[in-house]
């Protein structure tokens, strides 16, 4: 089979998924300042879970652009991914109005851990459906941002019950690592 139908699928459940986390904000009641304020912890849960969305978007792309052909291992592994994304929009909403609470973080975290592992079991999918010379094969030999990203997660969740600061923080490290695209994987894309 033929990548197409599944990056086009792919792009419509995530461009639902943003839709759904989008609705999810509601403007205040009030019209001063201080109540869209009160706001803001919600804005800030949403733009970090847009850009996580964001860079999978981007990542999956990628990853698609050097495909040249899918199974149904992989359309599973695919819709393994999406399931996982697919509840961002929950934890995104949860983590918004109970920011310095620990079982929302720590359940963000849970769900960016599970959607990392389900982009890697994609990978992994990939590369044993096609040659030798398929170049993802070549480009994910080290995995290093893969590795540290599951790593971080992992001390994340237990973090959140501890320092709710410091859990996020390591959410957000974890999207600056991955805000650019792995450049050599755009070089043969």
């Amino acid at each position: 089979m033929k990548t197409g139908r599944l990056e086009a699928f792919s792009d419509g459940v995530l461009a639902i998924v943003i839709t759904i986390m989008v609705l999810e904000m509601k403007a205040p009641e009030e019209t001063d300042l201080k109540s869209l304020l009160e706001t803001f912890p919600i804005f800030l849960s949403y733009l970090l879970s847009f850009i996580y969305l964001g860079i999978y978007w981007n990542n999956h792309h990628h990853l698609l652009q050097v495909t040249q052909k899918v199974n149904g291992r992989i359309l599973w592994g695919n819709l393994h991914l999406l399931f996982w994304l697919s509840l961002i929009p929950f934890a995104t909403s949860w983590i918004g109005e109970n920011y310095t609470a620990a079982l929302p973080i720590a359940l963000y975290g849970f769900i960016l851990l599970m959607a990392a592992i389900a982009y890697w079991i994609l990978e992994i999918q990939l590369i044993k459906f096609h040659d030798e010379n398929f170049p993802l094969r070549k480009l994910t030999q080290r995995g290093a941002k893969e590795h540290l990203s599951i790593i971080i997660y992992l001390i994340a969740i237990p973090t959140a019950f501890l320092n709710y600061s410091i859990s996020i923080a390591c959410f957000v490290v974890v999207a600056v690592m991955w805000i650019v695209p792995d450049r050599r994987l755009e070089s043969v894309a």
